[in-house]
């Protein structure tokens, strides 16, 4: 299986804006802002401002958290 280029890598220390993060994990920002609403991705989002951060430790933690058993 060859390595999608187009990915960035996702850096723990790192702050992200959605579309960032959606293109780090190669989905769609709709499915990110579904991630968001659901509870699976925590954002930051400081009080009078419309733009959204997201830690790469969050992005991490979500993967962690969400990983299913081999063959399920």
């Amino acid at each position: 299986m060859a390595e999608n280029t187009n990915k960035s890598r996702i850096e723990p220390g790192a702050v992200y804006s959605r579309q960032e993060a959606a293109e780090a994990l190669g989905i769609s920002l709709s499915t990110l802002k579904r991630l968001i609403t659901k509870g699976h991705l925590k954002v930051s989002k400081p009080s009078g401002m419309r733009r959204v951060f997201i830690t790469g430790e969050s992005i991490l933690e979500m993967l962690t958290d969400t990983a299913v058993e081999k063959g399920a």
